[in-house]
């Protein structure tokens, strides 16, 4: 099957990089996202947002290893399923500084914006994006083979920012998105959001004014 980013529960897809294999699966009544990221010279594997039904995600696992998860933020549709994924497979849990206390499955790590986790020989940068929550991360992989990879949580999606519950939150979250993600990544950039259908930041950049006039 081609490569969309626009799945269906019960049909993930695979996306195949150079170094790096990635699948996307839809999980739960709220059409989450939950990615697994697999180097492809070492093995290593990372899934991004554990967010529920476990024995779909477990499936979709498979009897070998997992060695990462990182949750990209607190809200409990995207750590729904984070306790029996551990439980099961026992792997490092990660998660943003301010968000892990509001996580109910202990984080191994936290991590800041500025920092790097490694799923084998392929490299994710976190970047902190606050507004919809303090501890909100998104994932970047700067593939050195093509356009760069990146994981957004619930800060951007196809047509704005996440949702936010006051204008503060609003304008940390839009400058954040404008300013680490935006000002900094190019046109052909793919964003994998935690819900719903795959875009480009080129596909977006032209609408940030309105969202900005749209406001929270």
């Amino acid at each position: 099957m081609t490569y969309s980013g626009n799945v269906k529960a019960g049909s993930p897809q695979v996306r195949e990089l150079a170094d790096l294999v990635i699948t996307k699966a839809s999980v739960g009544r709220m059409d989450n996202n939950a990615y697994l990221l697999q180097c492809r010279s070492t093995g290593d594997r990372l899934l991004i947002d554990a967010a529920a039904e476990a024995a779909v995600l477990l499936q979709l696992l498979g009897d070998e290893k997992l060695d990462q998860v990182v949750t990209t933020h607190r809200h409990g549709d995207h750590w729904g399923a984070l306790s029996e994924i551990v439980k099961a497979k026992a792997p490092t849990t990660i998660a943003g500084a301010a968000d892990a206390d509001g996580i109910p499955v202990a984080t191994t790590r936290t991590v800041e914006g500025g920092d790097t986790i490694s799923a084998g020989g392929c490299r994710l940068e976190v970047i902190h994006l606050i507004g919809h929550t303090p501890g909100s991360i998104a994932l970047l992989y700067d593939d050195p083979t093509g356009p760069p990879h990146l994981w957004t949580g619930d800060s951007l999606f196809p047509g704005g920012v996440g949702n936010t519950s006051s204008a503060g939150d609003f304008e940390s979250l839009i400058g954040d998105v404008e300013h680490e993600l935006f000002d900094r990544l190019p046109n052909e950039t793919w964003v994998y959001p935690g819900h719903g259908a795959d875009t480009t930041l080129g596909t977006e950049r032209p609408h940030l004014a309105e969202w900005r006039a749209r406001g929270w």
